[in-house]
């Protein structure tokens, strides 16, 4: 799954998200002794190992690169702080990947959107004639001209992300 997938999963599924719980819990507070933390830590993985979403917080938090190898000071998706970097570690290859795909996906995205402007505000536009300009016809041949072209490409940059991603026929 994509970055904003996952995070729409947490969204609308996260049992903290959901409850009135203090966000708190799950972070260590500065200065705090490591003995609470560690009581916080156990009640904070107790309750994310509840949540229907923990693996997908999981996964965004090691794609998120959360954790830190010298403190502890976190619980994400039931993960401490040490475990999410053990399992980034273990991981590296195929979080590599997803985040490399996640990346693609963001700026392919901001493509479709381009298009999708750059179409709707040519679309919109009425072409003007001003002294010693084409005729209008001319200039509304000219601007579906340019529609068609914008068209195309959005076509084609959606073929694309549809193919890769086993949607080549809209349902």
């Amino acid at each position: 799954m994509r970055r904003p997938v996952l995070q729409a999963a947490i969204d609308a599924g996260a049992k903290c998200a959901q409850t009135d719980i203090d966000p708190d819990l799950f972070f260590r507070a500065d200065g705090e002794p490591p003995a609470t933390w560690q009581a916080q830590r156990a009640e904070a993985i107790r309750f994310c190992h509840g949540c229907p979403v923990r693996t997908v917080c999981e996964e965004l938090a090691l794609r998120d690169g959360d954790g830190n190898d010298r403190v502890d000071d976190l619980v994400r998706g039931g993960r401490s702080g040490f475990e999410l970097v053990a399992l980034r570690e273990l991981q590296a290859q195929r979080l590599a990947a997803a985040i490399s795909a996640d990346e693609a996906s963001d700026q392919e995205w901001t493509k479709l959107a381009d298009l999708a402007v750059k179409l709707n505000s040519e679309a919109r536009r009425m072409p003007t004639r001003s002294g010693g300009m084409p005729h209008q016809a001319v200039l509304l041949g000219q601007q579906n001209e340019r529609i068609a072209e914008l068209a195309a490409k959005l076509a084609a940059v959606r073929t694309v992300r549809r193919a890769r991603t086993g949607w080549e026929v809209a349902a």
